[in-house]
């Protein structure tokens, strides 16, 4: 007789041996590899949802695939043990009264090999005291663990245990065999010192539940693609609406104020279509009230200052005879005329602003372009105002240029009559040509502006020193300057605040200006 190895370092158990009534311990199939799952960076809200819905449908069917192998592994499993188990137990008991007890190890070999023949696929091995019987002796029966040996010597009833060997699951039965088989059943029967253990191969049912994970792995595909049809479909029908909207906010943002959306359903999408239908109409009725008041303000602008231009000629031409024959006057007689001639110069010139403004306002302006020398223009300018001996000009000849000569002319007046009234002399002229921009710059050494008033200098009505009710000026001069300025497709900018130099203001303007068709 052999004895019986007890070295386990070729098997590998899972759980522990216990008795046949209580249900088998389950084993993992092994770790799940973790898929990561990279999603490419997309800001559109269709790349989005699209890969959310995959990646929910991915993670269902990997889920449910998952389950599915456990659950049809474990059916699979407990199924064929407890087939096993009952051929086992029906085949032992059924020959266990051939037994004779004390026995020899050619019986024991007939017994083992008997035992075999009834259960399927099995390697059944007898051992008695000493020596052990097998029906293969070429077999590893390294496959009973010492564990399920112990199991079998401290119960009556089939004790087992799954293992895997060789990469494949094993179901290991264990049984002691009883002198009386009837009577064992009764849980009575004294044991006869006869152990049987029998091992049954899985691979057949591993396989079974291996081709049912393959089955619905193979639906996968499908799945995904399906979930990404549907969310394209889902995706449209939400984005539809969104860019109908985006559109005609867009459009509404251009001054299209009569741009509507359609109304469809009563989702959330149909309930935002309705909110901004509301507010472009609300915005168009008030859009469209400011514009017919800022319209009647206008004509009302225009309409006083070409009444008042008659008038006022007339009291201009008086003013002016007054004036002079002032000296023939008495001294508040000859005081009041020049008031008078003074105040209605001063009117006259408002007027006149009023009315420019009015026109640009009415985009009724129009440009007389010719080419123009600019230093001789700029110097025509500083001499019709009696501004030569005070201004600093810098003009080199030869700078020429298309332009409205007249409103050039505007432009420097009012950017020279405001350095020499609010700043300090030195006030210069400086005249550049560069890359076919034309640039007129007018500094002078004052103090310079403030900074809140910079922000306003050229807002129409504005003057620096709020508190004065009076001034020489009509607050429309910069305003105006800037609006030639931008008529010529340029503008006029002031200079930071720099030391030892007060404002410095510069008209950029192209070289070549072409007059509107």
């Amino acid at each position: 007789m052999r004895t019986a190895r007890s070295s386990t370092a070729k098997s590998r158990a899972r759980g522990t041996a216990r008795s046949a009534p209580k249900s088998a311990p389950t084993t993992a199939a092994g770790t799940a590899a973790r898929a990561r799952v990279r999603l490419p960076r997309l800001d559109g809200l269709r790349g989005r949802l699209i890969i959310t819905v995959v990646v929910v449908a991915l993670i269902s069917a990997v889920t449910a695939t998952a389950l599915a192998y456990r659950e049809s592994r474990d059916a699979v499993l407990k199924r064929a043990q407890n087939a096993a188990v009952e051929d086992f137990r029906n085949r032992v008991e059924r020959l266990a009264g051939e037994l004779d007890v004390p026995t020899d190890p050619r019986t024991m070999a007939r017994f083992a090999t008997d035992v075999s023949s009834g259960v399927r696929g099995s390697l059944v091995v007898a051992q008695y005291r000493d020596f052990t019987a097998t029906s293969d002796p070429s077999a590893d029966r390294t496959r009973i663990t010492p564990e399920l040996r112990a199991a079998v010597r401290t119960h009556t009833r089939v004790s087992l245990q799954r293992v895997e060997h060789g990469g494949k699951p094993w179901l290991v039965l264990g049984a002691p065999v009883g002198l009386d088989a009837p009577a064992r059943r009764g849980g009575s029967a004294q044991p006869s010192g006869v152990e049987i253990f029998a091992v049954v191969s899985l691979a057949e049912e591993e396989r079974d539940a291996a081709d049912l994970v393959r089955t619905v792995q193979g639906g996968l595909v499908p799945v995904v693609l399906l979930a990404a049809v549907l969310a394209l479909l889902a995706a449209r029908t939400v984005l539809r609406p969104v860019r109908r909207l985006a559109r005609a906010t867009r459009r509404l943002a251009a001054g299209e104020l009569s741009i509507r959306v359609e109304e469809k359903g009563r989702d959330e999408l149909a309930e935002l279509a309705h909110t901004f239908n509301e507010t472009a109409g609300a915005l168009e009725h008030t859009v469209g009230e400011l514009r017919e008041q800022e319209a009647l303000a206008r004509r009302f602008v225009a309409d006083v200052s070409h009444e008042l231009r008659t008038p006022l000629a007339a009291m201009t031409m008086v003013s002016s005879v007054l004036e002079e024959d002032a000296d023939q006057l008495t001294p508040d007689t000859a005081h009041a005329a020049r008031t008078v001639s003074t105040e209605t110069a001063k009117l006259a010139r408002l007027v006149d602003d009023l009315i420019e403004i009015s026109r640009f306002d009415a985009r009724a302006v129009t440009l007389h372009v010719h080419e123009v020398d600019v230093a001789e223009a700029v110097r025509a300018t500083l001499a019709a105002r009696g501004w030569t001996d005070q201004v600093e000009a810098d003009l080199p000849p030869g700078i020429r240029a298309r332009l409205d000569r007249r409103r050039l002319d505007v432009i420097v007046a009012n950017l020279v009559g405001n350095a020499l009234r609010h700043g300090a002399p030195p006030v210069a002229v400086t005249v550049r040509a560069a890359d076919d921009r034309l640039t007129v710059s007018v500094a002078d050494h004052g103090p310079g502006l403030a900074p809140e008033v910079a922000r306003h200098v050229f807002d129409r009505f504005y003057k620096a020193d709020s508190a004065r009710t009076r001034s020489e000026g009509s607050g429309l001069g910069m305003a105006i300057a800037l609006e030639n300025a931008r008529l010529h497709g340029g503008t006029i900018e002031l200079a930071p605040p720099a030391p030892g130099v007060g404002a410095v203001f510069t008209l950029r303007i192209p070289l070549r200006t072409e007059a509107p068709s």
